[in-house]
């Protein structure tokens, strides 16, 4: 056994062998199993993970007590582990590849994403549509689903509902969400500010039974499309009026229309908490010189 000197020798000159590029690669890849790790606690691949394990002790094992026969079938096994991970694991990395999509690093620095001029005029419009319409909605107590689209392209809902491109009003939806109508039974999809797609079925959330049994099927489906997506999702309560928010699988709730409306241009947008304070001092201070 290696006395303590010698370690403390050998532990120094691999510091010393150490360059930039070699501290970068471990950082990356630090980072990295940083992500994976990550990713298996907050889904359902945790479990599988373990499974994957056990197949890996269960071959040393057979190895190391010679049971030949069950040594080589998990090691069969094991040769396609590769390919059973990315078959297994295929909702898991894609919604792991999509967030790395939709990044604040590309849209900040890229570019991918972002809004801006006529675009953002329309957006404008768009929001102050949909706060009008959910507080008429809420005081009513008429219920209401509505996405808005950002990256994340949502095709496969929209094609599921009935294709509108309508300019947003509150007119509008308060049309589409009348209590009987064809349309009201569903989501409102917009896209670039515009009304898109209207009565359209959204995707169940991941763990469905882990959910507060008192949210209705509407606020299930707010919370299944944020986990599928980047969208951002409103839902009116049609049993209490109750205005929340759907982004990242995380429901919020209890909005006014000023909270409604100042999230919205703040996820829309990509505005951070820092621009928004700094663009409400301004104001504050514009009037006072008035």
């Amino acid at each position: 056994m290696p006395s303590f000197s010698e370690l403390q020798h050998a532990f120094f000159s691999l510091i010393s062998t150490l360059e930039l590029k070699d501290v970068i690669d471990v950082g990356v890849l630090a980072y990295i199993i940083y992500l994976l790790l990550k990713l298996i606690r907050e889904t359902r691949a945790g479990q599988l993970v373990k499974g994957i394990l056990l197949l890996v002790a269960g071959y040393f094992l057979s190895g190391f007590f010679d049971l030949r026969v069950l040594n080589y079938i998990l090691g069969k096994a094991l040769d396609i582990g590769l390919i059973a991970m990315i078959v297994l694991f295929q909702p898991e990395l894609r919604r792991a590849l999509e967030k790395f999509g939709r990044t604040k690093f590309g849209i900040q620095l890229l570019g991918i994403g972002a809004v801006g001029g006529d675009l953002k005029q329309k957006w404008d419009t768009a929001i102050d549509a949909i706060c009008d319409s959910c507080v008429e909605l809420s005081a009513s107590c008429t219920g209401a689903l509505i996405v808005c689209e950002r990256q994340t392209r949502l095709g496969e809902q929209i094609e599921t509902g009935t294709i509108l491109n309508a300019l947003p009003s509150k007119e509008v939806f308060g049309n589409i969400f009348y209590p009987k109508t064809p349309l009201h039974d569903g989501a409102v999809i917009m896209r670039d500010g515009m009304i898109l797609a209207a009565a359209c079925f959204l995707p169940k959330p991941q763990n469905d039974a882990a959910i507060n049994k008192k949210l209705g099927s509407r606020h299930r489906a707010a919370i299944g499309m944020s986990e599928n997506s980047d969208a951002v999702v409103i839902v009116v309560s049609e049993e209490t009026g109750q205005i929340s928010v759907a982004i990242n699988g995380v429901l919020t709730r209890d909005y006014t229309r000023e909270k409604l409306k100042e999230l919205l241009e703040k996820e829309i947008f990509n505005v951070s908490a820092d621009s928004s304070e700094r663009k409400k001092l301004s104001s504050i201070i514009g009037r006072r010189k008035k």
